[in-house]
């Protein structure tokens, strides 16, 4: 059975923050929609007390060349919720499950493949985070450490501005920020690339200024607009996202991998 879809509400979520006033009522609108309702431009623009060339622009901004092909794109994977379920447990695990969903809308799997490329040249890798994101750079360092990437992450706001001046071209910087809004990793990632490294973002925000000085944003989903959203861990979908990386790069040239995964396994094993 095939349990995800690709959904247009993520698209939204991400391009939030660049819209305008008008266009947020209408985004607001997409987003917490959970009934059929007719969907037309003039209808729409009935509904929601703005023109039809509001919902045209909207649509642009999402990446459609017009609303028509956005609302088709709506319709096609539109889903009436249930909101009769009960417990605790089934609100948390359909929380995940909306996350799943959201993650598979937006996963780029030729970009995944690049940043495992830059992981394959760089003869040193920096991932930095700051709170919940420094705990996930913590678990990045130690899982792509195993399988034979030099790699050191860095939480601490002084150590992350100082180690910025020293990336060169041979390194590779991660950071990672849900909100794109903390200044030492953004800090981080303009320094390094102005001093030649490669650099990825791994946010929640889709913002053009990213691409001045990243060479990969990986855009993931927001809890901002999840239902519950407020049970789940803000390390969850970025988690997903590097495992994603992690399956890609540990797929190439596994067996090389696979031995020094071995080794770490038998170095801890003989503390014990």
């Amino acid at each position: 059975m095939e349990y995800y879809v690709k959904s247009v509400v993520p698209i939204i979520k991400m391009n939030y923050d660049n819209f305008t006033a008008v266009e947020k009522s209408i985004a607001d609108f997409f987003i917490q929609n959970q009934e059929k309702v007719e969907l037309s431009s003039k209808a729409m623009a009935d509904r929601l007390f703005v023109s039809e060339a509001s919902l045209s622009r909207f649509a642009q901004k999402c990446g459609y060349r017009g609303y028509r092909e956005f609302v088709y794109q709506y319709e096609t994977t539109f889903v009436e919720k249930n909101e009769t379920m009960t417990g605790n447990t089934r609100m948390v695990l359909n929380a995940y499950q909306e996350l799943l969903n959201k993650s598979y809308s937006m996963v780029d799997e030729e970009q995944i493949g690049r940043i495992a490329q830059y992981l394959s040249g760089a003869k040193r890798v920096i991932v930095c985070g700051r709170g919940s994101s420094g705990h996930a750079a913590a678990e990045m360092e130690m899982r792509f450490m195993r399988i034979g990437v030099n790699i050191d992450s860095l939480q601490d706001s002084d150590l992350i501005r100082m180690h910025a001046i020293f990336q060169d071209k041979e390194s590779l910087v991660f950071g990672i920020t849900i909100s794109g809004d903390t200044k030492d990793v953004l800090f981080m990632l303009r320094e390094s690339r102005k001093r030649g490294a490669k650099t990825v973002l791994i946010t929640a925000k889709n913002a053009d200024r990213f691409y001045e000085y990243c060479s990969e944003v990986v855009l993931m989903p927001s809890l901002r607009h999840l239902n519950q959203g407020n049970v789940i861990s803000p390390q969850f979908p970025i988690l997903l996202m590097l495992d994603i990386l992690y399956s890609c790069y540990a797929g190439q040239d596994k067996m090389k991998k696979e031995h020094f995964h071995g080794n770490t396994l038998r170095a801890l094993e003989g503390k014990r």
